[in-house]
Parts: C-alpha cells; structure tokens; sequence
C-alpha cells in the first residue's frame, strides 16, 4: 500500500485533523495531546505535510519517522518543525502527556522574530537530534505556553501579536540555551562525531579525484554521519568554534598554500585542482581565511616554488 500525504494548511485544518473544537486565533494555537482525538484508526499509514512552525513538547510510548530516522520517545523530548517538513507517526505510540505551539508563518511576517527564525536551526534538524528537557526545564516551558494560549484566548487587541511573539521568542531563546547543555553533556559525543568528520574532511580532499567531485557541501558530511546539515554544523561550532563550512573552507585554503609554495601552477589551475568552478569563488575564500589573495601569499615567499 502507497503512502498518502494528508496536507494541513492552517491552523482551522489543523483543529478539524485532531477534532479539537475551533481554534480561538486564527494564526496560532496550543494543542494539549492528550486530549486530542486521531482522525481514523489508519493515520499512521499517511505521511503529513505541515505549513506551520510548531514547538512539540512530548512524552509518550512508541515512534515517529521524522525526516531520515525513526526516534523513540521514552523521554520527555522537544521537537521543533518548520513549514513543509514531512511527518508520519507510528500505530504503537500512546502519548503519556504532551503539548505542541503551532503558528502560521503568516503570524510573524514583518516582525523581528519573523527576520531572524532562521537563526534557530534547530528548526532544521532531524528527529534523533531532539532536546532532552529536564523536569525543571519543563516546568519553565509549560509556564510560557501557558501565558501564550491565555493572551491568544482572551479579547485580542493591538498588543496581542506583539506580547505573543515575545513569548515565543523567550521559548525559542530557552531552547537555544538547553540545547547549549545537551552539546556540552553530551561532550564525549560531540567529540567522537568531530573526529569522524576531520578525518571525512581530510579523506575527501586527499581523493586525487577531487578535480571531479568539487568542492564538498556541508549536506556531503552530514549524510555521512547520519546527521542534519545544520546540527552538524552546531554541534562543530559548539565543540570547536567554527561551523562546517568554515571546517571546509580552512582545509581548501591549507591545501592551496601548499600547492601555491610547492608548484608554479597558476590561481586558475590551482582553484579548478581544488574543485572550484570559478577562479574568483576559491580567491574570494582563500582572502576570507588568509587574509589575503593567493597571489600576495605567494609572493611572501618568493623562490619556494
């Protein structure tokens, strides 16, 4: 049997899915899972796409595919998913107790947290790399959403959206630091994953035929390490100060001043050797990390090629 795709749009399509009344704002709502209703007996045979942010706290028994992997939740885990992810629980899951904040993007079109929700990438990571809350971190967060659904639920006016976005932005903020103490528990991990990708990284630009292959994406290291592009790129900036692409960008420079002192090869040769297609694109990063073109480092050193 093919798997269907349920689309939920809004947050009235959202409501009607879980047979939860009307929503009280049209553009953002709470849910509290255990007293939601599923639809029918064969949701977990549909994968669902959602045009919404939501913030999901749970703690229940069973799965949930998510991106590339199946997680298990046993623990109290928070999620986050941004518009158009993809979705599709399992039959076992019993949910002990849970919430989700869900709001359309509508909601924060032209605000602050509007132009910087991308800053929080943990809207882009995969469902393994969810943050594990503590008890108390919870009780923090139950707190804010409690004063989300009672501003949206009384008499809406002028400042309504103003003290709304507010307060996610405070839950977003306490994410970002709880997930700075998941990195930091979680050291040895985080060690061992930073190893793997060095030597990757290393692997990669030592394959004689990197002329053909190009330049590595960051996507390239993650998959290989069964990681989200973007927590990858957290978890190296946590651990070592710089994300993946600046990872990559030092090693294609420390290649080039090697070749720039060992041969006579030009700018041109030297960037098309190291996968750029454009000349310009590898003297632009080369300047970035040594601070000036390859031209003016080679002539620092004039007799060594």
């Amino acid at each position: 049997m093919s798997e269907a795709f349920i689309s939920i749009q809004t947050i009235s399509d959202l409501h009607r899915f879980y047979n939860y009344g009307g929503p009280k704002h049209p553009l953002i709502t709470v849910i509290d899972l255990k007293n939601v209703t599923r639809p029918d007996k064969n949701f977990a045979n549909y994968l669902y796409t959602i045009d919404l942010y939501m913030i999901i706290y749970k703690k229940f028994k069973g799965s949930l595919k998510y991106g590339r992997s199946t997680y298990d939740f046993q623990e109290g885990t928070l999620m986050f998913t941004a518009p158009n992810q993809v979705m599709s629980p399992s039959a076992d899951t019993e949910i002990e107790e849970g919430w989700f904040l869900a709001f359309h993007p509508d909601f924060i079109y032209g605000s602050d947290l509007g132009r910087k929700i991308h800053k929080y990438s943990f809207f882009q990571y995969d469902s393994n790399e969810a943050l594990h809350i503590s008890e108390d971190e919870k009780i923090l967060l139950d707190e804010v959403i409690v004063r989300i659904k009672k501003e949206y639920s009384q008499n809406i006016d002028q400042h309504t959206q103003g003290l709304i976005l507010n307060q996610i932005e405070m839950v977003l903020n306490y994410s970002d630091r709880f997930y700075d103490r998941q990195f930091f528990t979680r050291n040895k991990t985080g060690n061992d994953i930073t190893q793997r990708f060095e030597s990757l990284l290393n692997d990669y630009f030592n394959d004689e035929e990197l002329i053909e292959k190009g330049i590595p994406e960051v996507k390239y290291f993650a998959e290989k390490l069964n990681l989200s592009p973007n927590y990858l790129s957290d978890l190296l900036s946590k651990s070592t100060g710089k994300t993946t692409i600046e990872h990559i960008h030092l090693n294609v420079v420390e290649k080039a001043k090697h070749i720039l002192l060992g041969t006579s090869k030009t700018v041109s040769e030297i960037a098309y050797e190291l996968g750029f297609e454009h000349p310009s694109h590898f003297t632009k990063v080369f300047k970035a990390k040594a601070g000036i073109s390859p031209l003016h480092f080679r002539k620092q050193f004039p007799g060594q090629n």
